[in-house]
């Protein structure tokens, strides 16, 4: 059995979202036969959940996407399907006779499986739109990382616009760095060498540069590893080193520090990063 990463307890970042989208792939092109949710519950928040079932229920599943931590399910008909896995959100497939629990808020069922969202703290969102388009609440100002459009140009545009907030902060900010989270901004910090706490107003043109590289490393990386099949980033990360009370610099040895930065647990090393 594959070992799974410590990251996994904390809230899900872009790749693991890019593995979870994919979990619904087999039932492309199948029909939803039927649909069973929990309605009142607070994943569905702001969401229809009447017209929900009239329009999903027989539609077929056609294509997924996702942008950062959300992804967004296509079916026949014109209609779309949000979701938001938040800390504890998951995506799954189970058999046919599936019957949810209480943690089970949306269940798919198609003639040879069940898809399956589940979320145990409701921290996750669950969306849906009847339309020709795609929906205004899909829609980001910010493009994704691994595009063209994700260039110098823009990280500096951005980070101009935070010049006070801690680049820890920034690098957390969906709007900027979409789908990047705790474990993969530490990671970007780590390699750029810059501390997390150092304001962006005084982060040097070269140091703008070395967290734009390395936000477009991790994440191609990332998405090569955990988004493909949830196997482990390679071994000299930070990531496995990060959540352990005694962990070690990667490169050096050294300990790591630890603190809150941007509310978050935040890990470096002093000899890397200054």
């Amino acid at each position: 059995m594959r070992r799974q990463l410590r990251v996994l307890c904390a809230m899900p970042e872009l790749a693991e979202v890019e593995w979870f989208r994919k979990q619904w792939d087999i039932g492309r092109g199948h029909e939803i036969a039927d649909l069973r949710l929990h309605a009142h519950n607070r994943v569905f928040r702001g969401t229809n959940t009447r017209g929900l079932r009239k329009h999903l229920v027989g539609t077929k599943l056609e294509r997924s996407t996702a942008h950062g931590k959300r992804m967004l399910f296509r079916f026949s008909g014109d209609n779309w399907l949000g979701i938001h896995l938040g800390m504890t959100g998951k995506i799954r497939i189970e058999d046919p006779g599936f019957r949810p629990t209480k943690h089970d808020h949306l269940v798919l069922c198609q003639r040879k499986r069940a898809l399956i969202f589940t979320d145990s703290r409701q921290f996750g969102r669950v969306r849906f739109h009847h339309g020709p388009g795609e929906p205004d609440w899909w829609k980001s100002p910010a493009p994704e990382i691994v595009s063209r459009d994700f260039d110098q140009r823009f990280v500096d545009q951005f980070l101009d616009r935070h010049r006070k907030a801690p680049i820890k902060a920034a690098l957390l900010m969906q709007n900027g760095f979409p789908g990047i989270g705790n474990w993969m901004a530490d990671e970007i910090l780590w390699r750029a060498r810059i501390l997390p706490a150092k304001r962006t107003g005084k982060l040097t043109a070269g140091e703008r540069a070395a967290i734009f590289h390395a936000t477009k490393f991790v994440v191609k990386k990332s998405l090569e590893t955990l988004g493909k099949d949830f196997s482990d980033p390679p071994g000299g990360w930070l990531i496995h080193q990060k959540w352990k009370r005694n962990g070690l610099c990667p490169k050096h040895r050294t300990p790591l520090g630890h603190a809150t930065v941007a509310g978050r647990t935040t890990a470096w090393c002093a000899r890397c990063q200054n």
